[in-house]
């Protein structure tokens, strides 16, 4: 009976969650510079609009609001293996240095092998892979101690430190760029969601459901290793071999986020977290809500910058920043 309440509200979660993220998806159609009503946008939905009005849904709004739930999706999925994995509430891509890692690659890419033609839509998600998986490596190779893998906070230590030393790399190269480059390398660090085009959405739809899907069918695995690896082991989990895999598909979901997304540090961290307190752990709803709760996220602070004026154009990451910050201490009090 108590099983039967539990499912049911946390299914009630779920589709509350749903229910917001249509919201605020349609409040994201009529806001912006350009003015569109919630009866014209209705009208467009039904192909009665004008051309300009199509122009304004189809080239600009929905793109970015597709943009906006991708990077959610991925961000909130990619924190919660990384949390289930290491049994600790501060794993995230951008804790673990993950994300600078990403970064550094891009970076390394704007500043010599782009050019005026304009940025590869799928060189950047690549490079963004490559340098996160490098990253996580390095960091992993520096916590092993004695062929072990060293503590959940240790590990975590280890990837603030790599990821200042990318940071502080990434700043280096940044002196060097032309006033183009810097603006879109500074507006890309501030979580600027510059890939709202339809080109790089379909590059990034694909990478972000599959994964998600996969990750799903993972829910049982993730659920033995968050009880500990000797229960992993005993209900006939290969630890070794899940965690590899999933933390390829973390790394995945974090890169391909961060690289159309720009840099999304504190929603990887805080939607796992506030999914957790919502629906509890079980990985077949916990996934879910993360995933929603990361889109939900983005999706709020983006139409945000667009409904505020801040007297100039507000990257929707520091919008996340701001507003997060508080709860980031909070978490930081209660960790161990």
């Amino acid at each position: 009976m108590k099983m039967t309440k539990l499912y049911q509200k946390q299914k009630n979660v779920l589709i509350l969650l749903g229910i917001l993220m249509i919201i605020i998806a349609l409040i994201g159609t009529n806001t912006g510079k350009m003015g569109v009503t919630p009866q014209e946008v209705w009208q467009t939905f039904l192909g009665k609009g004008t051309k300009q009005q199509e122009m304004i849904i189809y080239d600009f709004r929905l793109p970015r609001i597709f943009l906006a739930t991708l990077v959610g999706i991925g961000m909130g999925v990619s924190g919660s293996i990384m949390q289930s994995l290491l049994k600790n509430d501060m794993a995230s891509p951008g804790t673990l240095g993950i994300s600078s890692g990403s970064g550094l690659f891009v970076l390394v890419y704007i500043a010599w092998f782009s050019n005026d033609s304009g940025l590869s839509p799928y060189a950047i998600p690549l490079l963004a892979f490559i340098g996160g998986l490098i990253s996580a490596l390095f960091i992993f190779l520096l916590a092993f101690k004695k062929g072990k893998l060293c503590s959940p906070t240790n590990l975590i230590l280890t990837g603030v430190a790599v990821g200042s030393g990318y940071s502080a790399l990434s700043m280096f190269i940044t002196l060097r760029l032309e006033d183009r480059q810097m603006d879109f390398m500074q507006k890309w660090q501030a979580g600027n969601l510059w890939g709202d085009d339809w080109r790089y959405i379909k590059i990034l739809f694909p990478i972000i459901i599959i994964l998600l899907i996969w990750t799903l069918y993972k829910a049982k695995v993730l659920n033995a290793i968050h009880l500990g690896d000797e229960t992993a082991i005993g209900l006939g989990v290969s630890v070794r071999q899940e965690f590899f895999k999933l933390s390829l598909s973390a790394i995945a979901l974090s890169s391909a986020s961060v690289a159309l997304g720009g840099n999304f540090f504190f929603v990887g961290l805080i939607a796992p977290h506030m999914a957790r307190k919502l629906v509890g752990s079980n990985h077949r709803i916990y996934l879910p809500a993360a995933a929603m709760l990361g889109g939900l996220i983005i999706l709020v602070a983006d139409t945000l910058t667009h409904m505020i004026s801040f007297g100039s154009d507000m990257p929707t990451g520091l919008v996340i920043t701001i507003i997060s910050t508080p709860y980031f201490l909070y978490l930081l009090t209660k960790t161990d």
